[in-house]
């Protein structure tokens, strides 16, 4: 490397050939360029070298530069999702959708559903006490810590490590707002996590009083009442500001364990727990050791609010729509419905007095057009909400030859036309009457008044099956339909509900009938009005369909008959597993099923007994008609030849034998008559088997309680 002090080559002259002058000016110019050149040189120097600067330096630093970036990314993110899935409005919202309350037609309330919600507060408004009775007892520290309280995590463990258990919780009253606003109640260190993140969230964008006011307008009370407004009004009928001291430190002891210390059902628990909320005021330095000793236990309202009941069948299936009809519900709402109060105690009324034993029960009562009017979907509510007239699916059993015989009118038959009721097999399948009689050829209306299997199946046969399934259809059924002939003996299921909407509409003479109930009707979409308007009855298929209901109430519906214009029919399925009766009289459609759940076999039950004299008992109160009455026997004048009469004035076949036309009649003490063989003459083997049937006929019981039939 060449000598630094070295002078760079010059162009110039001869230093002999130049004056004093120049060579002064040449040699000031010369150090000065030396100097630049050697102060340059040396920072070159003591710069440092690239390559040896990269191996002498450690990683530490790339790390600490690395972390950060990755940690400026993390609170990016976390800040992203937290105002996607925690935005501050929500803490602002309920933890539970308001009340909607239920009433009657006529106005009358009838069940509520959802929480009670109280208006929101503003804490800063609120009486000192009132809010130091939830600081003392739930987060001393509120207002010096940033969402999380380290002091109180640390205390709350070193409890629980004495205890041997879970004694106390180190939340903070902003992580409460979180977890109630934003969290489910899991207990996994992923949500106490997620729990401490949305705290900073909201310690970061509101100011503590605003977060108290969330809390004590969000927080569970118990008796179903959220919000310290709803609370105060429900427990001592009065207004957060005008709390006492004792009932501010009672409703703040609440908190811990709401369900189990509501002072209407454990008013010794809460007025224990508002001792110690007293207790941790006092110690807090919010009252003095005196004014804790003057606060007294407190009393709640004597007697509880009148409450509506939680539940009951029409309300749980008029719920959903009554939602849809509010709206997003943010305070509490009152939706009107179709339910007639009296119609509805009638009902039930019936149903318990039915004797069903361990069978269980459904009716449904409606307007033709489609008003529900009353329902019951069992016999207790409390041991079974499941609603036997809504959710279940059984099969219609001969109530579903409504829509055999539909089909068979659409076709142009009438009652008068005639049809075979005799055996018959139509593929594999070989239909019998329940009673193992057939009439022959018969009308359709004596058809349908005997409930004729063999006749349904034949006349399904005859107007196809696709003709029966339009016309289930066209009445309002949607659950599904084998397409097979066996259908019009009831094997397909169905709904209560549906079914008696589909004899709404043979009432109305307008199908299809859709079942609701709600006062208020939505106004349908552009859509659905024209793809969904209702079609109109032919009168002539409309007079029709009534004659063939009004034949059923004179044949297997007979128990159902009242003293008014009545139509119906009754269903009962193989081996009495089901049981049915659907009709309807003035404006009113009645569908009453019995059977048991299991879908066991009811031995004796069928459609023309129970569910019959079900109908026709709620039909005499509800449409206020006195029941039918028996005609009195006819008394004439006395025939001197006339058999003799007891003392009640009942006429006696005398005890003994009565021969002649070939016939041996013999009387028993007890009334029993006996027919045999003339000791004149023996009768062929033919005749006296002719004899001994008619025998077996005449002994065959009235059928009071059974249709003839089996599907």
């Amino acid at each position: 490397m060449a000598d630094r002090w070295t002078p760079r080559p010059s162009s110039d002259p001869a230093p002999s050939s130049r004056s004093a002058g120049e060579r002064e000016r040449l040699r000031a110019a010369y150090d000065e360029d030396r100097v630049e050149r050697l102060v340059s040189q040396d920072l070159d120097d003591l710069a440092p070298d690239p390559v040896t600067t990269s191996r002498r330096k450690t990683p530490v630093g790339r790390w600490i530069v690395r972390g950060l970036g990755i940690g400026i990314v993390l609170l990016v993110v976390a800040i992203i999702w937290l105002a996607i899935t925690a935005p501050l409005s929500k803490s602002l919202l309920p933890p539970t959708p308001p009340s909607i309350t239920l009433t009657a037609d006529d106005g009358t309330p009838i069940a509520r559903r959802g929480a009670i919600i109280g208006a929101p507060v503003d804490a800063a408004k609120l009486p000192p006490h009132v809010t130091q009775a939830f600081l003392a007892i739930e987060d001393r520290r509120f207002y010096s810590h940033w969402g999380i309280d380290p002091r109180g995590i640390a205390r709350a463990a070193w409890a629980n490590m004495g205890s041997g258990g879970v004694r106390q919780g180190g939340s903070t009253i902003t992580q409460q707002l979180a977890k109630n606003a934003f969290l489910d109640s899991d207990r996994t260190a992923a949500r106490k996590i997620r729990e401490a993140m949305i705290a900073l969230w909201l310690e970061a964008w509101l100011s503590k009083d605003e977060i108290l006011s969330r809390y004590l307008s969000n927080v569970y009370f118990g008796d179903n009442c959220y919000g310290i407004t709803a609370a105060s009004k429900h427990y001592f009928g009065r207004k957060p500001q005008d709390l006492s001291i004792g009932q501010a430190a009672m409703l703040a002891g609440l908190v811990k364990a709401p369900s189990r210390l509501a002072p209407t059902s454990n008013l010794d628990g809460a007025r224990r727990r508002e001792a110690v909320v007293v207790g941790a005021m006092v110690a807090a330095g919010f009252l003095t050791p005196r004014e804790g000793d003057m606060v007294k236990p407190q009393r709640v309202l004597s007697s509880a609010p009148a409450q509506l009941p939680n539940g009951t069948y029409f309300a749980d299936w008029v719920l959903p729509e009554a939602r849809d009809q509010a709206g997003e519900v943010k305070t509490e709402t009152t939706v009107q419905t179709t339910l007639d109060r009296r119609l509805q105690r009638a009902a039930e009324r019936v149903v318990a007095r039915a004797g069903l034993r361990q069978a269980q029960v459904a009716l449904v009562a409606m307007r033709p057009d489609g008003r529900v009017v009353a329902m019951v979907g069992g016999k207790d509510y409390a041991k079974s909400p499941f609603n036997r007239a809504t959710q279940a699916r059984r099969q219609p059993g001969s109530t579903f030859k409504l829509f055999v015989y539909l089909a068979a009118m659409r076709a142009g038959m009438t009652p008068d036309s005639m049809i075979e009721d005799k055996p018959v097999t139509i593929g594999d399948w070989t239909p019998k009457n329940s009673d193992g009689r057939y009439q022959g050829t018969i009308t359709l209306r004596q058809a349908f008044a005997r409930s004729s299997n063999v006749a349904a199946a034949r006349l399904t046969q005859k107007v196809g099956v696709k003709a029966v399934i339009k016309a289930a259809r066209d009445l309002g059924i949607s659950t599904p339909i084998a397409n097979e002939a066996t259908i019009g003996l009831g094997t397909s299921t169905v709904s209560l509900l549906e079914l008696t909407a589909a004899y709404a509409a043979i009432s109305r003479a307008q199908y299809p009938v859709q079942p609701r109930g709600l006062a208020d009707v939505r106004e349908k979409g552009w859509y659905q009005s024209l793809t969904g308007g209702a079609s109109k009855l032919p009168d002539s298929v409309h007079d029709e369909m009534l004659d063939l209901l009004s034949a059923s109430i004179h044949g297997t519906g007979r128990g159902a008959g009242i003293t008014v214009d009545a139509y119906g029919k009754t269903g009962t399925t193989s081996n009495n597993k089901d049981a049915l009766f659907v009709g309807f009289a003035k404006d009113l459609v009645v569908g009453v099923w019995v059977g048991n759940d299991d879908n066991t076999s009811n031995p004796g039950l069928s459609g023309g007994g129970i569910p019959a004299r079900i109908w026709r008992d709620f039909m005499q109160s509800a449409l206020g008609i006195a029941p039918v009455v028996a005609p009195e026997p006819v008394v004439e004048d006395a025939d001197p030849d006339a058999l003799p009469a007891d003392d009640l004035g009942n006429f006696a076949l005398p005890q003994g034998e009565i021969e002649g036309m070939g016939l041996n009649l013999k009387m028993g003490p007890d009334g029993t008559i006996s027919v045999g063989p003339s000791r004149d003459r023996d009768e062929r083997p033919i005749e006296r088997e002719d004899r001994r049937a008619t025998e077996r006929e005449d002994r065959r019981p009235p059928e009071e309680d059974g249709p003839i039939e089996e599907n």
